[in-house]
C-alpha cells in the first residue's frame, strides 16, 4: 500500500563514479515515487534527476549521492559531488545541440533549482537542487 502523498519523506542514494549509476539512480527514483503514490511525477523526476547525475558523473571523478526528499507537495531532487567548482550556468542552445543541454532542461522543466557550495559545513564538493511541485 502506497504512503501517503501528503507525509514528508527523505531518501539518499550513494553513487560510485560509474555510468551505470545514472540508469540505477533513474529506476531507484521511480521506485521511491511509485511507493509513496507520486508517479505522476515521475517522468519530470528521472528527467531532472538523470541530468543532475549524469552532470556530476561527467565532471567529477569522485563519488555522488542522489538525494529525494518531499515535503508540502514539492519533490526536491538534489546531487551532491566532491567537486566544488559551481556548475555551468545554463545555455540557451540549438536543439539540435548534442551536448550542454542539461542545466537548461532543469531549469525549464523543473519549478525552482539552484546550487549551493558545501565548504561551509565542513563537506568539500557541492549540492545541485531542483524541485518539481505537484499539481
Amino acid at each position: 500500500m502506497p504512503a501517503s502523498a501528503d507525509e514528508p519523506w527523505e531518501y539518499t542514494l550513494y553513487i560510485p563514479h560509474d555510468p551505470r549509476a545514472v540508469p540505477v539512480s533513474r529506476h531507484t527514483l521511480r521506485l521511491i515515487l511509485t511507493a509513496h503514490g507520486l508517479l505522476q511525477l515521475a517522468e519530470y523526476a528521472e528527467l531532472l534527476a538523470t541530468e543532475l547525475v549524469s552532470n556530476a558523473l561527467r565532471h567529477t571523478k569522485g563519488p555522488a549521492a542522489l538525494r529525494l526528499r518531499w515535503t508540502y507537495g514539492t519533490l526536491r531532487i538534489g546531487v551532491w559531488d566532491a567537486d566544488p567548482t559551481p556548475p555551468a550556468p545554463p545555455l540557451r542552445l540549438a536543439m539540435d545541440a548534442e551536448q550542454g543541454r542539461g542545466l537548461d532542461l532543469v531549469r525549464n522543466c523543473a519549478s525552482d533549482w539552484g546550487w549551493y557550495p558545501l565548504a561551509a559545513s565542513g563537506d568539500t564538493g557541492k549540492y545541485v537542487w531542483c524541485e518539481l511541485a505537484a499539481v
